[in-house]
């Protein structure tokens, strides 16, 4: 029986408050593993920089990890923050990892930093970085696609005739990523899928970003018609109650972010804390607008948003202190629409 909603997931490998910063790593892995036999159609994984909560710092070594140890789902990165490196260099790194997984790899690619301004500029010392990122995720596209027909870096650029190896009868799939317009212009003008952080707004901005993105697509050789999905934040245990228990460490972190405060996750247990006026409204937002609950509860709402942005897929990330509570939460969710 075909799931009525395709799912797929992102996960960050979040440190959590008691164990290493490594366990994450370990944990994403794992996971990565279990959603494979659950039936998720992708498993797309993050970078973050000298971030003290979300650790996952090279999606293309975990992916090459996660790439030996499952055999169908595809692997993606959510995403490859692309001015921090040079395109050929990100066009090889994938291209290998298309080589050990065949026609499984996605590459999303964003402008976002993933880390401090001191930071980014320790990757990269060009401060004007971003602004060439449209520049490129053109040069990325060439070069990725180039052994499939992709034409490959044209004649007057300092590129031509350097090409990204091995080369293969596929290729990794080029996704933008955003949580603004500019991303879905960019991936329209260039014929891309895209994919919206609506974790990151809280579906601020979704609808527009997708609307602008489908209708000023233009359709691409390998991407004649446009492709969307959106990353939404949601949690399901076996009951509501035990749900809203779980959110509490996520609750907590965002509002401790708001105050530049970030570290590991904290079990629920001892996330709660007294809040300010200002936090207390924080705290009331986020409890309206998160998809938490019975599984049958997000599974309502996960539907409706896709109804609404007029989606088939959509990619869950799921933050919990216990690793086993994530796993349940997408077990339960994998039975809710049916993977197989």
């Amino acid at each position: 029986m075909k799931p009525d909603l395709r799912l797929s997931v992102l996960d960050q490998s979040v440190a959590a408050a008691g164990r290493t910063q490594d366990c994450a790593i370990r944990e994403t892995l794992a996971l990565a593993q279990d959603c494979e036999a659950l039936g998720y159609h992708r498993f797309w994984v993050s970078e973050h920089h000298s971030h003290p909560t979300i650790v996952g710092t090279a999606p293309e070594v975990l992916m090459a990890a996660i790439a030996a140890r499952t055999q169908r789902i595809r692997i993606g990165s959510a995403g490859v923050m692309l001015p921090h490196y040079a395109p050929l260099k990100v066009a090889e790194q994938f291209r290998v990892l298309d080589a050990l997984a065949p026609g499984r790899i996605d590459l999303g690619v964003g402008r976002a930093p993933g880390s401090d301004a001191r930071t980014s500029q320790l990757l990269n010392p060009d401060r004007r970085a971003a602004e060439r990122f449209p520049q490129q995720v053109l040069e990325l596209q060439a070069w990725v696609n180039e052994c499939i027909g992709g034409g490959g870096i044209p004649a007057g650029h300092a590129g031509h005739g350097v090409h990204a190896f091995p080369g293969s009868a596929t290729a990794p799939t080029l996704w933008m990523l955003g949580s603004s317009d500019f991303g879905a212009q960019l991936a329209a003008q260039c014929g891309l899928p895209y994919a919206f952080a609506w974790f990151i707004t809280d579906g601020e901005g979704a609808g527009t970003a997708l609307s602008l993105y489908r209708h000023s697509y233009r359709p691409s050789a390998l991407h004649p018609r446009p492709q969307a999905t959106a990353c939404v934040w949601a949690l399901a245990a076996d009951t509501e109650a035990e749900a809203w228990h779980l959110a509490q460490s996520r609750e907590r972190m965002r509002i401790d972010r708001q105050a530049g405060r970030l570290g590991p996750l904290l079990p629920p247990g001892q996330a709660a804390r007294a809040y300010s006026p200002a936090e207390q409204l924080q705290q009331a937002e986020f409890r309206r607008r998160a998809l938490v609950g019975s599984a049958a509860q997000v599974g309502q709402r996960l539907r409706a948003l896709a109804q609404e942005l007029e989606l088939d897929e959509l990619v869950v990330i799921t933050w919990t202190h216990d690793a086993a509570a994530r796993r349940r939460s997408y077990e339960l969710l994998a039975r809710e629409f049916g993977l197989s």
